[in-house]
């Protein structure tokens, strides 16, 4: 009988049975790995394939009973299991965070705004990356990629490989802002990102796009591109650290004065003060 296995994300064979009992005797086909043979519904482990449960010495379970169908001349195994991809989604989802944050500090400071009331306010610290999630829903709309997303080699689609169309992006971007990211907000976007692992696990895809049937493609890495996601996005951080210091440095003095004793006088690295607009 020809199986068909999954080894490192790959789909082999067809392969003999016989061939593959020689593998598992030989210890290189653990029974956790995914299979598949003519009659399956399914791909399912080799431990829980009848042909194959005794060789792991587990109980066999009777198939469920099926009507006949005719014998297909080349079967064909079910697609592949839909990989999530979550560090590289990951990475690219706080690089265009990081990178937005940086370029929008830096924003403040060259128009001469009140840093420090800024940071104050929570409202606008909430509400900060509201302009990014605009231009991420234009992003997908016309180019189905972000910065991160492109430099990581990622396309989000619909399902059907089409580019998704402006009401379609926009309740993505919404999904993501609210249950993915939570604002950007550093502790609800704590408890979003485990929650949006936990069900991707149980759904097969992410939350916003099971719900929006949307699919993520990946492209090989490009070593240049990696170069530059990193050199980017630690620019960012940099860059924001030089704007946002100075203004932490002066309100945790301020409001906690045991603090002036254990932190320098001036922050090390800090912009130098601007004009403020009246």
């Amino acid at each position: 009988m020809d199986i068909w296995i999954i080894r490192d994300g790959e789909k082999v064979g067809p392969i003999h049975d016989f061939e593959v009992r020689r593998k598992i005797e030989a210890g290189e086909l653990p029974a956790t790995t995914p299979a598949w043979h003519e009659g399956l519904p399914a791909w399912k482990s080799l431990g829980e394939i009848d042909l194959f449960s005794r060789e792991f010495e587990l109980p066999i379970t009777p198939p469920p009973v099926a009507e006949a169908s005719p014998r297909e001349e080349n079967p064909t195994p079910p697609p592949l299991p839909r990989q999530i991809f979550y560090i590289r989604r990951f990475w690219a989802r706080w690089f265009d965070l990081f990178f937005y944050s940086g370029l929008w500090w830096f924003g403040m400071w060259a128009a001469g705004q009140d840093i420090e009331g800024t940071i104050l306010n929570p409202w606008v610290i909430f509400l900060r990356y509201i302009p990014w999630f605009v231009l991420e829903i234009l992003l997908l709309q016309h180019f189905a990629t972000t910065p991160g997303k492109w430099l990581l080699g990622i396309r989000v689609t619909n399902n059907d490989g089409s580019r998704m169309n402006l009401a379609e992006s926009t309740h993505r971007a919404l999904r993501v802002m609210f249950t993915g990211v939570g604002f950007g907000w550093e502790l609800l976007a704590v408890f979003c990102q485990a929650l949006s692992v936990f069900t991707a696990k149980r759904l097969g895809n992410t939350l916003w796009d099971h719900a929006g049937g949307h699919q993520v493609t990946v492209t090989p890495l490009i070593p240049v591109r990696v170069v530059a996601l990193i050199f980017l996005f630690v620019s960012a951080m940099v860059l924001q650290v030089l704007v946002v210091s100075p203004h932490t440095h002066k309100i945790w003095t301020t409001q906690v004065p045991a603090m002036k004793a254990i932190m320098p006088e001036n922050p090390l690295w800090h912009l130098p003060e601007r004009n403020r607009k009246p």
